[in-house]
């Protein structure tokens, strides 16, 4: 079943056009990978479904509903939950602070700060600790527990390796194939095509703005994949 439908989609920064004619969908349980160059326009078209960014053209529909005009804060209690680019916690919070005020959203499902502390058990020892206070990668695990505890239906995670240690991204990683075991509907940009290859059931990438290849994880080639990448060739899966 069809989740998430992206239909001709346009965004801008000003006189940029970052997102161009972006047509794609998820379904329910799927892991999508958005690959690109800096710049391709990924994390855009990542705040535009979220809500966090405005688009120029086209529309957004989600389980049934275009949420095109709707608020990011009532995108959130249909069930889509943003993990950003740098993370944004609440620095003078805690850990478990930070994900009790997202779970005031109330959205009901299994989401508790205990389910979260045993997806990622290298919380559990800091869940009294300032998130300013915490590594890369437990800002980054924070980040996406305070997602999860909006129990959503679309999880967005944005740059989900940037800046970490590569001991510390396999341990991230480690707790997102758990969600992606458990169901959970996924779309996630990221810079590590081996990594992105390796996690999502299906690859986009993006150049300039536009789609440019898309096809199963399972066949795609890192080699089509790095020359849609760069813009050697048009491609298509």
């Amino acid at each position: 079943m069809t989740l998430l439908s992206v239909e001709n989609l346009g965004a801008r920064h000003g006189l940029l056009q970052a997102v161009r004619e972006m047509s794609f969908e998820v379904s329910e349980g799927e892991t999508l990978a958005l690959v690109g160059a800096n710049g391709a326009g990924k994390t855009t078209l990542l705040r535009a479904i979220a809500g966090a960014h405005r688009p120029s053209e086209g529309r957004v529909v989600f389980d049934g509903q275009d949420i095109t005009a709707m608020p990011a804060y009532n995108r959130v209690r249909r069930g889509i939950a943003l993990v950003p680019e740098g993370r944004k916690l609440f620095g003078h919070m805690t850990v478990e602070e930070n994900l009790r005020v997202a779970g005031a959203a109330h959205r009901e499902g299994r989401w508790t700060v205990d389910e979260v502390f045993d997806t990622f058990p290298l919380l559990q020892p800091l869940r009294g600790r300032k998130a300013a206070l915490l590594s890369g990668g437990e800002q980054q695990a924070t980040a996406i527990g305070r997602a999860l505890m909006t129990n959503p239906k679309l999880l967005l995670l944005d740059e989900v390796s940037l800046g970490l240690a590569p001991n510390v991204v396999q341990t991230v990683y480690d707790s997102v194939a758990r969600l992606i075991e458990g169901g959970t509907t996924i779309v996630l940009v990221e810079q590590d095509l081996a990594r992105a290859l390796a996690v999502a059931s299906r690859v986009i990438c993006m150049l300039e703005g536009r789609l440019v290849l898309e096809g199963a994880a399972s066949s795609v080639t890192r080699e089509q994949v790095t020359e849609a990448y760069f813009g050697l060739r048009g491609a298509a899966a």
